[in-house]
């Protein structure tokens, strides 16, 4: 773990377990290191790379606000299965938000990603560890070999549970929309936000 952390704090690029699926991790604040994200799973420049965090501390760095709505959603579903998109602060790397002005936020569940971004200390992303367009990898021996080259650092904790990801939940606007249904049932988003008021 504090070699991962070394590798990432300088810039590298590491292949870590999350709860479902395996993930990319580098320093979230790092507009060099992001680029590297893009370029190894050969992601579409427009599509903003989610960050994970060690804890709601972290999101004063990153947001610029945190909406009640999200507030109910990190009670009920954090750490774990659902990632919210925030208006982020304006000087994110661009890269990193593919200046959208937003940026999807998860605190993960998995005893190694969780160690890895508070060894890490700063925000880390968390993009799935696959070419872009591919599926998820829940398994190190199948990730890409293009992908394993081009990266500095794996860790290997076995086969991992599988499925469809984290869900992805926007609060930045009047209504809570959700953007991906994974892990958490849109319902289960619905009635914790309604909940909230």
């Amino acid at each position: 773990m504090a070699r991962a952390g070394d590798v990432i704090r300088k810039g590298g690029v590491v292949i870590f377990p999350a709860k479902c699926l395996y993930g990319i991790a580098v320093d979230a604040l790092n507009p060099e290191a992001v680029a590297r994200v893009f370029e190894v799973k050969r992601r579409p420049r427009h599509n903003p790379i989610l960050v994970l965090v060690n804890g709601r501390q972290d999101l004063d760095r990153l947001v610029k606000r945190v909406p009640e709505t999200a507030v109910a959603l990190m009670d009920r579903f954090w750490p774990g299965n659902v990632t919210i998109v925030f208006e982020a602060v304006d000087d994110l790397p661009g890269v990193l938000t593919a200046h959208t002005g937003k940026i999807g936020i998860r605190m993960p569940h998995h005893p190694v990603a969780r160690a890895l971004v508070k060894q890490l200390g700063t925000p880390m992303t968390g993009t799935s560890a696959n070419i872009s367009g591919d599926r998820g990898i829940s398994r190190v021996q199948d990730l890409a070999p293009d992908l394993v080259t081009d990266v500095d650092l794996v860790l290997d904790a076995g086969e991992l549970k599988g499925g469809k990801g984290s869900t992805v939940v926007d609060v930045t606007g009047d209504k809570v929309r959700v953007l991906r249904v994974g892990e958490v049932a849109e319902a289960d988003i619905l009635e914790a936000v309604a909940k909230s008021h």
